[in-house]
């Protein structure tokens, strides 16, 4: 857990599940930086990971060791990179993932380079990134919300939660929700918990039936054909010494946070930039595009408002009523003049663009719910 002003969303996320968060995150990257600043300087300019997820036409064992003629099949992500992005250090270990499904599970496998493997918590639903970890964001209907999060450590410890939505807009973890009839296995390529030699790495494989993923569907069935869902992969990784034939954190030294799509941000909990996994029944062998983000210049600007009244509510304990009092003037974009609603609860934000002949639109609250509609 980082000091303040640095202290992750996901870090107090823990505090939050298990009753002991000191204080409300500050998470800026600059004490002063505008949450506006933040998206036009950070977030925005970041085209998420893209990721074509093909059905599997084998039974899949669920034991670490992702080597089924399926698996071999399917593609690796890229490497790694740190959450904030290709400016900062590239990764000191490689970490990539890959994806499958079928008709009753959503697969997914990861491989970690790493010369020491170490995991000490053993419980399910604990704080799991107090080990090394790789964790899986997933958010059905790319709206925000609701999503759940999953970690395992080298022990094969897992923590599963459902968030009604993200930290920053007061959203309430259920840690005692569960992925009924989930799988996940590990395999240790080396030897876990011992410092005195040097090993390669460590394998991870799950199985998330889609009667736990897709909800108020009844039955609950796998992704049609091209759905694509928001998804994020997130590797946590320790500094270590050795001292007195033992693994130690160093004092102070934050964690890194290796991830497949950049958030931009030290914060997993911003679903808006999650990577984009697209769904198909296609063999390997043929070809699939994946669709680009409708009206994404509209999205963006509902989003940038979103921020922009998080600033002005900040400032002014309300949020506000027109764009005017946002000091911003039309777009300048392929996109309609925004639409400020006032609501019961807060606002709505409404941009609209055309496509293929129509008009359809993005709509934003002011707890980031995002959603795209026709008229």
């Amino acid at each position: 857990m980082k000091p303040l002003p640095f202290l992750k969303t996901r870090a107090c996320c823990a505090s939050i599940a298990f009753g002991f968060c000191l204080l409300p995150e500050i998470f800026t990257p600059a004490l002063f930086a505008s949450e506006r600043t933040v998206w036009l300087e950070k977030m925005q300019p970041i085209s998420p990971e893209q990721y074509v997820c093909r059905k599997s036409s084998t039974l899949l064992t669920i034991d670490g060791k992702p080597d089924e003629p399926a698996w071999r099949a399917a593609e690796w992500t890229k490497d790694f990179v740190d959450i904030e992005g290709a400016a900062k250090l590239k990764p000191r270990f490689q970490t990539r993932a890959k994806m499958l499904w079928d008709d009753k599970f959503l697969y997914i496998a990861a491989e970690m380079e790493e010369p020491h493997i170490w995991a000490t918590l053993t419980n399910h639903d604990s704080v799991i990134f107090q080990d090394p970890d790789f964790e899986v964001f997933i958010d059905p209907l790319g709206r925000t919300q609701p999503y759940y999060e999953f970690e395992m450590n080298a022990l094969n410890t897992t923590w599963d939660l459902r968030l009604d939505k993200p930290y920053q807009d007061n959203g309430k973890p259920s840690d005692a929700w569960e992925i009924v009839g989930a799988k996940s296995a590990v395999q240790v390529h080396g030897t876990l918990n011992q410092p005195n030699n040097t090993d390669k790495g460590w394998t991870v494989e799950m199985a998330f039936p889609w009667t736990a993923l897709v909800e108020n569907a009844q039955p609950a069935k796998p992704p049609k054909e091209g759905e694509q869902w928001r998804m994020g992969f997130s590797r946590v990784e320790w500094q270590i010494v050795i001292t007195n034939g033992a693994y130690q954190k160093v004092p102070n030294a934050p964690e890194n946070n290796w991830v497949w799509s950049p958030q931009g941000v030290i914060d997993m909990h911003r679903p808006e930039m999650w990577g984009i996994v697209q769904f198909t029944s296609r063999p390997a062998t043929e070809s699939v595009s994946i669709a680009q983000i409708p009206g994404k210049a509209a999205r963006d600007f509902a989003l940038e408002i979103y921020y922009a009244q998080r600033d002005f509510n900040k400032a002014n304990q309300r949020w506000a009523t027109n764009l005017a009092e946002l000091n911003w003037t039309a777009p300048g974009r392929d996109i309609d003049a925004p639409h400020l609603k006032t609501t019961a609860d807060g606002y709505t934000c409404t941009v609209g663009f055309a496509e293929s002949g129509r008009r359809r639109y993005w709509q934003i609250k002011q707890d980031r719910l995002l959603t795209l509609a026709a008229p």
